[in-house]
This record gives C-alpha cells, sequence and structure tokens, in this order.
C-alpha cells in the first residue's frame, strides 16, 4: 500500500517532458537525485513519523525540534509551496484536455487558465465530501492515468528506437555524462529534484507498517524501482522524438505520443490518451490538495490563524482552508495569461516551487538531527542506522543538495526565453522572500483571542 501511495504522489508523466529537455544525460540526473535527495528525504521522513507519528507531520516534527515558530514557517512553505505548484500541474491537464479536442488550444493562455480555474475548484469541491471519495479517485487516476499511458509512451518509443527511427538524442559515454560546471546545464536539474519530492507526505503512514524497520526501507526501495522503472525509459522516448528546443514543458508527453501515433497510423487513438493523462494529473492534484492543509491545520488549531480556519465540515475536511486555498490559486493562475509564452510561465512557477519547497526540507534534515539530541529515548521504530554519525552524514547530504540546487534554481535555462535575466532573478528572489515572510507577518497581527480553543 505505501508503495502505491508513494507512487501515487511522485510518480507522473506530467514530470516527464522537463527532464526530457536533457537527452540521455537525464538517466544521469535521475541517478544523482535519488542518491543526494530522494533516498535522505525518504530516510528522514520515515524515522520522524514513526518517531512523531502526530497530526501534522512536517510542522510536528520542526515544532518539536525547535520551537513553534519555527514548526509553523515549515508548515507554511510546504502549503504554500503546493500552492504556487497546483497551476503548473493544472497546466499539464489543460495541454492533455487541449489534445483530446483541438492541439491548438495547448498554446492557449486564455484556455489553460480556464481549465486551471475549472479543474482546481472541482477536485476541492470533491475534497470536501471527505478521504474516501478522494483516495477512490487517487487510485483510479493513478492506474487510468499514470500507468497506463507511461508504459504505453515507453513501448512506442522503444519500436520507434529499435526500428531504427531517427533520433534527436545520441546514447553514447559522452551524452551520459553533462557539463557539471555549466550553469545553463544543470540549471534544468532542479526541475529533476523536485521531481522527486514528496515522499514525506507518505511517511505519516510508516508507522502502520508491519516491522517498519525492516518492511519501510523494502517499501522506499519498491516505490524507487517503480518511479525511475517509468520516468526514465518516458523521458528518453520524449526526448528520442522532440528535439530540445521544441519540447513543451506543458505538453510533451503528447507532443511524443501524437508524433508516435501519427507514424504508426494510429493518431485516432491521441484523444483517449490525453483523456487517461489528464485523469491522472486531476488524481496527483486530488492527492495533494488536502495533504499540506493539515500542517497549516494543525498550526491554525495552535493559535497561529484566525479560528475560523480550523473549523471542519461534517466529513472532517478543513473547508475555509480549502476554499482559501483554492482562491490563492485562482489569483496565481493568472500568470499563464500574464507572461508571454506558456513555457516561461511554467518554468518560473516550477523553480518558485523548488526554492520554497527546498527551504522546507532544510527545516526538515535540521530538525532530524536536533531531535536525535533533543530526544534520544523517544521510540523510533524506524530509525537510520549507523547511530547519530549515520544520521549526520543521511542530513549533511540532503542539506548540500538542497542549498546547491537553491542557488542554480535562481538562473533561467538558456532555451526558456526572458525578456531580462537581472529582472528574472529579482522576480525570483522577491517571490521567495515574500512566500517565506508569510508566517512572520501573520504572527506579527496575531491576537489573543487566536489562543482560545472555542
Amino acid at each position: 500500500m505505501l508503495t502505491m501511495i508513494n507512487v501515487a504522489t511522485i510518480g507522473s508523466v506530467k514530470n516527464w517532458p522537463l527532464t526530457a529537455e536533457y537527452g540521455f544525460s537525464s538517466v544521469f540526473f535521475f541517478l544523482l537525485a535519488t542518491l543526494i535527495f530522494f533516498i535522505p528525504t525518504a530516510l528522514v521522513s520515515a524515522e520522524l513519523a514513526t518517531g512523531w507519528p502526530k497530526v501534522g507531520g512536517v510542522f510536528a516534527w520542526v515544532k518539536e525540534a525547535f520551537g513553534h515558530r519555527t514548526g509553523f514557517l515549515a508548515a507554511w512553505l510546504l502549503w504554500v509551496q503546493t500552492i504556487v505548484w497546483y497551476p503548473t500541474a493544472l497546466s499539464f491537464i489543460a495541454a492533455a484536455i487541449a489534445y483530446i479536442f483541438n492541439p491548438e488550444l495547448a498554446l492557449n493562455n486564455w484556455f489553460t487558465f480556464s481549465i486551471i480555474l475549472l479543474v482546481f475548484w472541482s477536485t476541492t469541491l470533491v475534497n470536501l465530501r471527505g478521504m474516501r471519495t478522494s483516495g477512490w479517485i487517487s487510485s483510479m487516476g493513478m492506474i487510468l492515468g499514470t500507468f497506463l499511458p507511461g508504459i504505453f509512451i515507453i513501448v512506442l518509443g522503444a519500436i520507434w528506437y529499435f526500428s531504427g527511427a531517427p533520433s534527436q538524442i545520441d546514447f553514447t559515454r559522452k551524452a551520459f555524462f553533462p557539463n557539471l560546471t555549466s550553469i545553463s546545464q544543470m540549471v534544468l536539474f532542479a526541475g529533476v529534484l523536485i521531481s522527486l519530492a514528496g515522499i514525506e507526505m507518505s511517511a505519516v503512514h510508516a508507522r502502520d507498517v508491519v516491522n517498519p524497520r525492516k518492511n519501510y526501507p523494502k517499501a522506499i526501495l519498491y516505490s524507487l524501482l517503480i518511479i525511475l522503472g517509468l520516468s526514465i525509459p518516458g523521458v528518453l522516448a520524449i526526448a528520442l522524438v522532440i528535439p530540445q528546443s521544441e519540447i513543451s514543458l506543458l505538453a510533451g508527453s503528447l507532443q511524443a505520443i501524437s508524433i508516435f501515433l501519427g507514424a504508426y497510423n494510429l493518431k485516432a487513438f491521441t484523444p483517449l490518451l490525453a483523456f487517461l493523462i489528464a485523469l491522472g494529473t486531476i488524481a496527483s492534484v486530488s492527492t495533494w490538495v488536502v495533504g499540506p492543509t493539515k500542517g497549516l491545520l494543525a498550526a491554525a488549531e495552535a493559535g497561529d490563524l484566525p479560528p475560523r480556519f480550523r473549523k471542519l465540515n461534517e466529513n472532517g475536511m478543513p473547508k475555509p482552508l480549502l476554499l482559501f486555498q483554492a482562491t490563492v490559486v485562482t489569483f496565481l493562475g493568472l500568470i499563464f495569461v500574464l507572461f508571454p509564452t506558456l513555457n516561461e510561465a511554467y518554468w518560473m512557477l516550477m523553480a518558485l516551487v523548488t526554492e520554497l519547497y527546498l527551504i522546507m526540507y532544510l527545516l526538515m534534515f535540521g530538525a532530524a538531527i536536533k531531535l536525535r539530541y533533543k530526544r534520544p529515548t523517544t521510540e523510533r521504530p524506524y530509525k537510520i542506522p549507523g547511530g547519530n554519525a549515520g544520521m549526520w552524514i543521511i542530513c549533511l547530504v540532503g542539506i548540500l543538495a538542497c542549498i546547491y540546487t537553491m542557488v542554480i534554481g535562481f538562473f533561467p535555462p538558456d532555451h526558456i526565453p526572458v525578456q531580462s535575466r537581472s529582472t528574472y532573478i529579482s522576480l525570483m528572489a522577491a517571490g521567495v522572500l515574500l512566500f517565506s515572510l508569510g508566517p512572520t507577518l501573520i504572527l506579527l497581527f496575531q491576537k489573543p483571542e487566536w489562543k482560545k480553543l472555542h
């Protein structure tokens, strides 16, 4: 079960076009991101989740280590980065829906914005009905929208390659290893790394695993094999048929499918595959809609937000928080109307997501180290092996990966047209600062009655 939750949360064909920009070297970066980021975050979040299985996840862990204010910051960052991420996932859904009716709509700014509003508000209303409904949608969507289209792209890519059809990438040793000193080549690594983020969302289930010390690492290994087993060949299949300069960050998967099916006289099936991919991404969004609000709900119950935000509806869902979240996503979606190209808007949102998410991970790694000394006797059904030295090694690898990725994430890729490089960097810095200062501003205006339970 835990393996399937991880695949539903992280594995998605939505992420493939961004990584396909790397061509054959995408395999190198997938393996690198796995070693220095995915494995450390999985192991650390498992220890924290089994040692402090409290509602709120990251909020509870960081609060236990560094105090209430820092815990609120961690919960806020987890929530706000997801808020910024939603429009990117929803824009991919818009592109998929466009391929059902008219592929040219995938380049239309207003069509993209309209689908963002329609899908997110619908998903929010579904989640207000409770976890049973949203859980069913997530499970079905993962099978129909992630596994089937993903395998389809992989099989068609394999047929294309082994039939000797023209290839847009070189499968050579030189092409495998990128220039690690080039910022323009490394900047896309931020997209690869963030595509493997989210494991802490499922770590809250680690305590439910029988013999977690033995079986949780197995679940992580199986999750990793499935995610990489789909992602690597899927990314290569896209890079195989689309030149790097022509890959759409929103519709790259659909572009590849359309080319494959056109070559095999099966283009009539494109709308069906587009429908399944749209369904799978909607399921992914549905999985995330409630999760991050749980940490913010815990902060609200602690008095960090106005009392209205701690209210639950008859299905136990935080209705005011979910409706507020949908309103903020609506305003963020306007970036797809305001920016000249969809690729530019998509990349900037993804870069901002990366920066905010990685700050949260830095707090999580720091909390894991701190709690080894602050709460050494707390029972942890899963514990990173190697004692405190093992914890330091794992966390330092993760911390260095986060810091490096944050630095390169401030630079735009060469193939993404931006009107001014300095303006882009300034907007990125302003966005990170503005969203990160949220808790400080909220607590500045905190009122005594927020602390009252009733």
